[in-house]
């Protein structure tokens, strides 16, 4: 049996299942302290494997920044979070340890990537960015299959953005303010408006505004990395109607520069939802805990 843990600065979820796409047992819980959280995770696989025998390998899809690198002495730890209690908290090893199982590691929205990948809205592709827009906004880029890292892991959640003419709004990101998250996460929705955004009436300025800085992100993916498909998820993407303004912001920013008809002619199926709606996490960290148990070490 595979192990997962969709590990969300809100929430967690903890899945058991012979596969990624056969989930047999899940739970969820809030987020914590690292302590309480980390011992409700361990005290689930640990119920689990009393019942359905042994697992063979955990995965992990964290919220971050982590540590991805795995010749690094803090492989497996969330890093410069902003999440109060969490910077610098070891997790993989914890996991790794208790468990006695092999583990990987990656970040949520890699995991989420790789789900989709696998299993949802990008299957039979050997490329995919998928961009969350919650809380916070990240991307997470599989090329040729597996996630990509380098130095550390893309976070393309705070790549700079041009203002909106009419914007007034200063940005809640506290690291660069005015970056792609802090002007069009769902906190800084809210804040600019003074209104949740499943509030607001799908004709109000909003979401022209929201889109124009989605579509910049997506533009600087689809420069930078070229992929097959771009898939839009999190809680403000559960507006539905924000997926045709993207796309046709998208298409005005590129002005043509990109010539592909999977761009052009077939934008629609190019800039999609995901195919495992909320579930993409969860089903990639069980691909991540499938690829562990392969190579039988912790690994990306």
């Amino acid at each position: 049996m595979l192990g997962g843990i969709e590990a969300g600065g809100t929430k967690w979820v903890c899945a058991l299942g012979p596969s990624p796409d056969r989930i047999a047992e899940e739970a969820r819980f809030p987020t914590t302290t690292p302590k309480e959280t980390i011992a409700r995770a361990l005290s689930f696989f640990r119920e689990m494997e009393a019942r359905h025998g042994r697992l063979a390998a955990l995965g992990i899809g964290s919220f971050g920044p982590v540590d991805v690198r795995e010749d690094s002495p803090t492989w497996g730890y969330i890093t410069t979070t902003p999440k109060p209690g969490w910077r610098d908290t070891r997790v993989a090893g914890v996991f790794q340890e208790e468990l006695g199982v092999p583990v990987g590691f990656d970040t949520d929205v890699n995991a989420a990537a790789l789900g989709e990948l696998s299993y949802g809205a990008a299957r039979g592709l050997s490329s995919v960015v998928y961009i969350t827009v919650g809380t916070g906004i990240g991307a997470g880029v599989v090329v040729d299959g597996r996630p990509v890292h380098g130095l550390v892991h893309p976070e393309a959640g705070h790549i700079l953005v041009r203002r909106h003419p009419d914007d007034t709004y200063g940005g809640r990101c506290p690291f660069h303010r005015d970056c792609l998250e802090g002007m069009a996460s769902g906190p800084a929705l809210a804040e600019r408006w003074s209104m949740r955004g499943e509030d607001l009436p799908q004709d109000h300025q909003a979401w022209r505004m929201e889109a124009f800085y989605l579509a910049q992100g997506v533009m600087n993916l689809v420069l930078a990395v070229s992929p097959e498909r771009v898939i839009l998820g999190g809680g403000v993407m559960q507006q539905g109607h924000l997926f045709p303004l993207v796309r046709s912001e998208l298409l005005r920013l590129l002005a043509g520069y990109v010539g592909h008809p999977a761009i052009t002619e077939q934008v629609d199926d190019y800039v999609v939802p995901p195919g495992l709606g909320q579930r993409a996490g969860i089903v990639g960290a069980l691909v991540l805990a499938a690829r562990a148990g392969d190579r039988g070490a912790h690994t990306r």
